[in-house]
């Protein structure tokens, strides 16, 4: 966070928070589609749980964003009561190392929604990848293992990268986020 301004790290800090919570809030909704659909369920919304990765990332344009948002929503998230406990901040670094990973490709130079959806992606990738050693996966059926793969990285792309633009892009337009680079970068588009 070298030469971060603070107000740089504040949105970063509110971000966090906030989606720690929305993240407490969407585990019941997970269970219940875990009843209805198996463990899938899970993946068809894993997508929200990257979200703070790709707005704090696509909002503040610095190495780390992504990182650093997705581990302190995660520490929120445990703080708030969440069961998997510390084990759940492992979690969300490695979320957040797998967004970060698409904005390090591109130099942290380009955050169109390729870019952010690709973000999201690699969050499901890297998050599956996790998910397959301390879950259990292997015991499932190869296909399905697949299925859930893919689902996930759908959700990410969709959830996580579109909705996390549109989210951002929408809080840009009231003006509160002029002094970031996504708000200077709406208004030359407005200029031009």
């Amino acid at each position: 966070m070298k030469n971060w301004k603070l107000k740089e790290i504040v949105v970063l800090s509110v971000l966090a928070v906030v989606f720690g919570v929305v993240y407490l809030a969407f585990m019941p909704i997970g269970q219940i589609l875990v009843g209805f659909f198996g463990p899938i369920g899970y993946d068809l919304i894993f997508g929200i749980w990257f979200i703070v990765s790709i707005i704090a990332a696509y909002i503040l344009r610095r190495p780390g964003a992504a990182f650093l948002s997705e581990t302190v929503a995660a520490t929120v998230e445990v703080l708030l009561g969440n069961a998997l406990g510390p084990l759940l901040i492992l979690t969300g670094m490695i979320q957040g190392a797998g967004a970060e990973a698409a904005f390090a490709i591109t130099r942290y130079r380009k955050y169109n929604l390729i870019v952010l959806m690709l973000a999201g992606v690699l969050a499901a990738i890297f998050s599956f990848v996790w998910g397959y050693f301390r879950s259990g996966y292997a015991a499932l059926d190869p296909s399905y293992v697949t299925a859930m793969l893919a689902v996930r990285m759908i959700s990410g792309a969709i959830i996580a990268g579109i909705f996390g633009k549109v989210l951002s892009d929408s809080l840009a337009k009231t003006g509160v986020l002029s002094s970031f680079p996504l708000g200077k970068e709406l208004r030359r588009k407005k200029a031009a």
